[in-house]
């Protein structure tokens, strides 16, 4: 088993609050990252997928195929956007960086499965110092 990782990057804004809250219990809890008027990041997300490598080309996936599975399941779908308003694999869950990190599992599983690799861990980097890591259920 043999295990490859693809960086990419994107910029989102949301915010951490809970309906049921009073606008003062969700800054007790999320402080500044409740501010109603929203927050934003710029992501790194890092995909590692494991599989065997293809005696044929030497490649476990090709990394170009990868990148633009990526690209079109997630990316395009997070930047630039409101992740708690306008993207749709994130609609009714609250916009932690770890539901972030099942999300975009969820989105890549089948699309990389298609691609003859499994998906190992999804690495979602909200800052220099945050980051969390999903392998999966």
């Amino acid at each position: 088993m043999i295990y490859i990782t693809r960086r990419e990057r994107f910029n989102a804004a949301h915010r951490l609050f809970r309906e049921d809250y009073s606008d003062e219990k969700n800054m007790e809890v999320f402080g500044k990252c409740s501010n109603p008027n929203w927050h934003g990041h710029n992501y790194e997300l890092f995909v590692t997928v494991k599989g065997k490598i293809d005696p044929d080309t030497g490649f476990l996936v090709n990394l170009k195929k990868l990148s633009k599975v990526i690209k079109e399941e997630v990316i395009e779908k997070l930047d630039h956007k409101n992740i708690n308003v306008e993207v749709d694999f994130m609609k009714g869950k609250y916009v932690s960086t770890e539901n972030l990190a099942i999300g975009i599992w969820q989105q890549l599983e089948k699309a990389v499965n298609e691609l003859d690799a499994m998906l190992h861990c999804v690495k979602v980097c909200e800052s220099e110092n945050n980051y969390v890591e999903y392998f999966g259920k």
